[in-house]
């Protein structure tokens, strides 16, 4: 075997796409892995959500939504970064026996391509604060080659995005410092104080509030999900304190800090744009501000798009090429959805993407604390192994096809206004009720085939063993 073979294994199997982390390997401290997940918390992509909140439904409201975003973003990432960090696997391998292996290849698709569109709406952003101070620079080219940095990026994985990260991350804080003392220093659009602001015909609470709600379900699945990629690598030593660092801070930084500036933003500049607002804030600077930000947060969402992706086509076309492969392969899907204008469809993707990432997350973890842990059905540990596991688990499939279904005909309005304004919040309750009743129903027979032959055993020993056999 060659050198460069030798560094290729080595490469991929440091990511461990395919299996679960081995004890010995989860070596990463909980700093290390926690400042990985920063590179998520700090887009200026919750900039934008909560400045378009705030313009268009009022301060309060966006602020509320973003509480709410907090708390449930981040019980649901502690409780998965947890099982992630015990069990040494992420979501996609996590998802293998409660969905049975070609069950969590749909798991993992949509895993994906939630991630590469996220890539597409950041790259975006970073491509419009680059035309708003070089307009003579054609759109689509910008988009070519933003869109095409993130593969050398991400092409030695988790190791490279630590150390990426770590580097960013200080001047990433002295960019936000200074936009938001420069953005002080600006005369704002609107007299009063920002958390104030109400647009004409809007109120606190109701309709508005339950569509920032809304909104905050297009993402508030993703980042509670992201949490397990980074959480499988963690100390032993660390797996207490360290779930709730990678499930909980991140998001109240995402929600809270991010999306209470982009509230502060938007309303004080009348603009919702943070690639405009940056830019005209600082100029230049902003620009490179906002080309650390999203480089930060779109080599996150390569490397999770290329886990997810290897896991579907292994799963389902036994088709197992290099990880790097599929970090060009999402790259080049996020360019194509880029020059197609995906940011037009913004608010009906984050919906469609809400309903389905939080009706996963809800199974999850209905499954590890209910299924396994309250009710015993199954054993607790997790298997990812192929031939121990069965194709499909109505126990997982069930629950995500039907609470998607139904969740995305409330979201698209056919239920009323209030489960359509609420339709990610009750799919991933609908996903929890029928993941319970499918399992109790099943009694976990297609978990794993070594659990159902010990079942199966059991059941023909009771069987056969005569009343005096069982009375002694």
């Amino acid at each position: 075997m060659s050198v460069n073979q030798t560094t290729d294994l080595t490469v991929e199997q440091d990511d461990y796409s395919y299996d679960r982390v081995p004890v010995e390997k989860r070596n990463m401290g909980w700093f290390s892995v926690t400042n990985i997940t920063f590179g998520i918390a700090t887009a200026i992509f919750y900039f934008q959500t909560g400045s378009v909140m705030a313009l268009q439904f009022g301060a309060m409201n966006a602020i509320i939504s973003a509480i709410y975003a907090i708390v449930i973003a981040g019980v649901l990432g502690t409780i998965i970064a947890y099982l992630s960090a015990k069990s040494g696997m992420n979501v996609n391998l996590m998802s293998r026996q409660g969905f049975g292996y070609i069950g969590a290849s749909l798991t993992s698709l949509i895993y994906a391509s939630n991630f590469i569109m996220y890539c597409a709406f950041e790259g975006m952003i970073l491509v419009t604060a680059v035309h708003a101070y070089f307009p003579a620079i054609p759109l689509w080219l910008l988009i070519i080659v933003f869109g095409s940095i993130v593969i050398p990026l991400n092409w030695f994985g988790i190791k490279q995005l630590d150390k990426l990260q770590k580097w960013s991350l200080p001047i990433f804080g002295i960019f936000l410092i200074t936009t938001i003392i420069v953005a002080f220093n600006t005369p704002s659009k609107f007299g009063g104080q920002f958390w104030t602001y109400l647009p004409d015909g809007v109120q606190i609470g109701g309709t508005a509030l339950l569509l920032c709600i809304g909104m905050q379900h297009g993402i508030m699945g993703l980042t509670a999900l992201i949490a397990s990629d980074y959480a499988r690598f963690l100390k032993p030593k660390d797996i207490k304190l360290g779930s709730f660092m990678i499930g909980f801070i991140p998001q109240v930084f995402c929600f809270g800090i991010m999306g209470l500036l982009g509230i502060w933003f938007g309303v004080r500049l009348a603009e919702s744009n943070p690639g405009v607002y940056i830019v005209t804030l600082l100029g230049l600077g902003g620009v490179v501000f906002t080309m650390l930000t999203q480089l930060r947060i779109n080599i996150t969402n390569i490397y999770s798009a290329s886990l997810s992706l290897s896991n579907f086509f292994e799963n389902v076309f036994h088709f197992k090429p290099d990880r790097r492969f599929w970090v060009v392969f999402s790259a080049v899907v996020s360019i194509v959805l880029m020059l197609g204008g995906i940011l037009d469809h913004l608010a009906s993707a984050m919906t469609f993407q809400g309903v389905l990432l939080m009706a996963w997350a809800a199974i999850l973890v209905t499954d590890a604390l209910v299924v396994k842990k309250l009710l015993k059905i199954v054993p607790p540990e997790y298997e990812a192994r192929q031939d121990k596991l069965y194709k499909w688990n109505p126990v997982g499939v069930l629950p995500l096809l039907i609470s998607s279904v139904i969740g995305t005909i409330a979201a698209l309005g056919y239920m009323g206004l209030f489960l359509q304004n609420t339709a990610t919040f009750f799919a991933a309750i609908l996903a929890s009720i029928l993941t319970v009743v499918t399992a109790v129903y099943t009694k976990g027979k297609y978990y794993s085939k070594a659990y159902s032959r010990n079942v199966h055993v059991k059941k023909e020993r009771q069987m056969y063993t005569t009343p005096r056999e069982k009375t002694s």
